[in-house]
């Protein structure tokens, strides 16, 4: 077996698990989620069963409830109305998001008109148009971008982070050969942890008799590992959301991979089940040590549990610390939540 490095968690989704794991153990339930927190079936439903309800509109939370708006970002409206119904409510959004919600932002601002490059109905797409909605275009084609109009304005690229750099490259292309002069940011929006995996994919894809990707349907970082694997011409290739879909028949060598929202849990059961008995290489490309933070008024509210507990157990005030966020996993945090 061949094993992907990176794989599995990226910062990003780490920050948004543990986010959400700790607005679990300091509300009553339920804590409402809009949106999926990430786009993994296991993680959803384990949040699921601690009473987190997930909902597709703001309007469906009971005012006074708190509420977690999902890594993939939201619109401005949407997080302006959580924080109108919402007891308590932390925005989860991964940075990287961030950073693309604002050059959307500043660009409009600047009289700019933005092509941006994402999947129609995505939730990243949805919530980085809704920032700027009359002066941003989305395409997902060469022949999208042909059939944009011939703007008089100055024309600014953008993308959603989780693409692909094949789905991204071709578009670009075609984008920039359309307005010459055309402004993209200093560093590329496509995110580092997509990017690695997909580089983690191609140097062991050409060695493997079959590929496995472990991660879900509506997670567009792990459909891309899966169109990549195909495209590099693995014979076979497999997504599985579970360790009961992989299929009996796999022999020769196996390669294994994981979307950046898939727990390494799952990971850990398609070895155990495969049993390699030639064992199993790792193929490590690059090593990640990106951190995020939890966000700010999350940091402020463990801060004030920790004084609080400290106090009631008699301590001075400055021996109150909160736990390393840092050294914990999501995966770890996910495991202590199933023995919950």
């Amino acid at each position: 077996m061949l094993l992907a490095s990176p794989r599995g968690f990226c910062a990003g989704v780490e920050m948004a698990i543990k986010a959400l794991a700790w607005m679990v153990r300091s509300f009553d339930a339920p804590v409402y989620c809009y949106h999926e927190i990430v786009h993994n079936k296991l993680v959803v439903d384990r949040f699921k069963a601690l009473g987190v309800i997930f909902v597709d509109d703001v309007d469906q939370v009971p005012i006074g409830s708190p509420i977690m708006l999902s890594a993939h970002g939201s619109a401005p409206e949407v997080v302006s109305a959580a924080r109108a119904r919402g007891s308590y409510v932390v925005d989860s959004v991964c940075p990287l998001v961030t950073k693309v919600h604002h050059e959307v932002k500043v660009r409009a601002g600047k009289g700019y008109q933005i092509v941006y490059v994402g999947h129609q109905g995505h939730e990243e797409a949805v919530g980085t148009m809704a920032v700027a909605p009359d002066s941003i275009h989305r395409v997902e084609s060469i022949a999208e971008v042909a059939d944009l109009p011939q703007f008089d304005q100055p024309v600014a690229l953008l993308a959603q982070t989780t693409l692909s750099h094949r789905d991204w490259s071709g578009v670009a292309d075609a984008t920039k050969e359309r307005f010459p002069d055309l402004w993209k940011p200093g560093r590329s929006d496509l995110c580092f942890a997509t990017t690695n995996r997909q580089s983690a994919l191609m140097a062991m894809a050409p060695r493997c008799d079959a590929l496995v990707v472990i991660g879900s349907a509506n997670s567009s970082n792990t459909r891309a590992l899966e169109k990549l694997a195909t495209e590099a011409g693995c014979p076979k290739v497999f997504r599985i959301n579970h360790v009961d879909e992989l299929p009996d028949d796999l022999g020769g060598v196996v390669g294994v991979t994981a979307g950046a929202s898939a727990p390494e849990e799952l990971v850990e059961a398609v070895i155990e089940r495969l049993a390699p008995r030639r064992g199993v290489e790792e193929v490590d490309v690059t090593d990640e040590d990106e951190y995020f933070p939890p966000p700010r008024n999350l940091r402020e509210l463990q801060m004030a549990i920790e004084r609080a507990a400290t106090a009631l157990l008699g301590g001075a005030s400055d021996e109150g610390r909160i736990a390393e966020d840092r050294s914990i996993s999501a995966s770890d945090v996910l495991a202590e939540l199933r023995s919950a």
